[in-house]
Formats: structure tokens, sequence, C-alpha cells
């Protein structure tokens, strides 16, 4: 099959997160099993107009808004036999708040990949927008793609897409990458190591984590991501009076990632959606347990088994305090964490994906 993928952003892209990687995986999974895959993503600083990695075809063209028209004038484009475009079989268009509508114009089976609602995270863009967004996200959306197979992270996302009247989304949970080969040891400059592992964003709510570790004073909070929130975070860090107690590691390569996760008590997540919370596996791989609210990782963390799961910015504190005077309980949580990890793989990931596209297609494997 010639597959096409739709998505904003790549994982090399500044703001690219889990979602993004979800998608890289499974591509380079499709094309490992002797299909034709592209990946259809914005241009950004960074990355090449087009390159190929792991055996996927990258395309980047247009901005954050001129992505998604670009991409429809191409896949126009393939119908008449030209372009990168051309001889599609079928496409997954990701839905990051909206999709890129391609249903309509494909001419092939068209599957939507969401990951979670956006509903909580349109305000931020300003009231006319947001409601717009929603607006294309709870009503044309689902309208576009009704009778469309739907697939979903969790759950937790599948039931809020019921709610829209989207029913029987196919769940396909996220895999996680193996721990490197080196990780290098740090040495530990305080008496607890907290992390937050996130792209810096607001709904991410970060600012729940300074909160935390200015209560806790033996503590220290090494946030690692980057994004376009990090300006608002920094001077809210000044304003608590944090100094060098909160460390802003930004983007960092898998092994110093992987290195800050090994040294942390604690992995804190506040964040106030997520479809799955693909860091809290990684943390997890290091037994390292996430406190983090209920709403946005009722999947990804089992409450008392893997981590805690909390309601509140003052609960957030109160767990997280509970836990580094605990050793005992934070190394059985812990063990939990990792054990409940090690079930998640990207070939699981990648062959449910690739069972699903060849039903909707009706082909059966090159390999």
């Amino acid at each position: 099959m010639k597959i096409l993928l739709l998505c904003w952003r790549d994982s090399t892209h500044p703001q690219g997160g889990g979602s993004e990687r979800y998608l890289e995986r499974v591509g380079e999974y499709l094309a490992a099993h002797g299909h034709q895959v592209i990946y259809w993503t914005s241009r950004h600083m960074n990355g090449a107009r087009h390159d190929k990695r792991d055996g996927v075809n990258y395309w980047r063209v247009g901005g954050k808004y001129s992505v998604y028209p670009y991409a429809l004038a191409a896949i126009l484009a393939g119908r008449v036999g030209l372009g990168p475009l051309r001889g599609i079989d079928v496409v997954v268009d990701t839905q990051n708040g909206i999709p890129f509508f391609a249903r309509p114009v494909a001419g092939v089976p068209t599957v939507l990949l969401t990951h979670h609602l956006h509903k909580e995270q349109w305000p931020v863009v300003g009231p006319v927008l947001a409601r717009l967004g929603w607006w294309l996200e709870s009503r044309v959306a689902p309208a576009v793609y009704r009778g469309a197979p739907y697939v979903t992270v969790s759950p937790a996302s599948r039931q809020d897409l019921e709610t829209l009247g989207v029913h029987g989304a196919e769940i396909i949970e996220n895999g996680v990458d193996p721990i490197p080969p080196h990780v290098p040891r740090l040495a530990r400059e305080a008496a607890i190591h907290l992390v937050t592992l996130s792209r810096l964003v607001p709904h991410k709510q970060i600012e729940h984590a300074m909160d935390t570790v200015a209560q806790i004073p033996e503590a220290v909070l090494d946030i690692v991501g980057s994004g376009w929130w990090e300006h608002s975070l920094r001077e809210y860090a000044e304003k608590l009076g944090l100094g060098e107690r909160v460390r802003f590691r930004g983007q960092v390569t898998e092994d110093y990632k992987h290195a800050l996760l090994a040294q942390a008590d604690l992995h804190l997540m506040p964040s106030l959606k997520e479809g799955w919370g693909l860091a809290v596996m990684e943390a997890a791989q290091h037994r390292v347990p996430t406190v983090g609210y209920s709403f946005g990782l009722r999947d990804s963390v089992r409450d008392q088994v893997t981590g805690r799961l909390v309601e509140t910015p003052a609960q957030l504190l109160e767990a997280t305090r509970d836990l580094i005077a605990d050793s005992a309980e934070r190394e059985r949580l812990g063990a939990g964490a990792e054990e409940f990890a090690a079930q998640f793989s990207w070939e699981t990931t990648g062959r449910r994906f690739k069972d699903l596209l060849e039903r909707v297609t009706g082909t059966t494997s090159a390999r």
C-alpha cells in the first residue's frame, strides 16, 4: 500500500510531542513491512522540505495554518497523477484539535486518528477562535467523518468521542521506546529530584508543578521539553522566587532525557488533558511513579498501583509530600509502574494499525 499520514507537526518540530511520535512509530512499522509511507506535515526551521527517515518519506509544506490547504491541494493533485501523493491507497488524518478534512477529497479510505478532544484547550487562542475551533472539532468533524474508521489511544478518549456521537472508535494504545543502551549517571544535586517531561504549553499546567516544588524546600524540579509558553513559565518561576530550584532543560537528547528521568524521585504531570500520557510510561521505565490529575491521566496512571491521581493543586502537593516522606511506598509504586509500562510496545501499536489499514482497504500485508 501507499499510505499517507497527515499531521500538523512531526517530532523534529520544536513543539512536537507524543502524538507526533505515535504517528511516526506507526509509519516506521508500516514501512518496515513493505508499505510506502508518506508523512505530510508543516515546515519549521529545523526540517528540510523533504527527507527520508527510518523508511518514512517526510514532506513539510506550509505553516501552522497553511499546512491544511496545502495538504488538500496536494491530495487533489495526486488524484490526477501529479506530485508525490499520486497513487495513494489510504489516508490517516490526525485530528489535533481539527483534522485536515481529507476524507471528502481523498477518494480512498480515510482513517481519523484523534488522541483526545481539545475542548479545555481551545480558550488559549481567544474567544472567537475558540468557539470556531470547538465547533469544527465537535460538530463539523464528526459529520464529515461519520461512518469512517476512528482510532484513539485510550478508553477515556473513546468516551469523550462518544459524547460527540462518535461510537466504535478502535483503541490502539501508545507504545514506548526502549531505554537507550548508554544512559549517563547524573550526580544528585539535591535531596529530592522531581521531574516534569512535557511540551511547554498552557494546558500542561506546569505552573502547578512549580507551585508544588515551591512548598518543598529540599526539592528541585527539572522541566524537560520546550514550547511557546516557556517565557511565561520562566517569569512564573521568578515570581515564586525559585531561582535554581527549577531548571529548564529544553529539548534534550534521548540519553540525557532518560538520565534525568532515572535520577528523579517522582514525575509530576499536572496536565489538564491527555489522551494517554507517553511521558508517564517513559518515567515508569525507570521505576519512577507519576503524580498527576485524574481527569488527565486516568488510563496511563493506575491510582495507588503505578502512581497517584489527584483532583486539585492542594492534593498534588499533599501526594507529592507523602511520597517524598515514604520511600517504601514510592518504591512500591515505581515497581508497579515499571511492570505496567512493560506491557506496551510500538511493535504492538504498529501491528494493530497495519491490521486496521489492511481491513479498511481490503489488502494483505506485503510481508
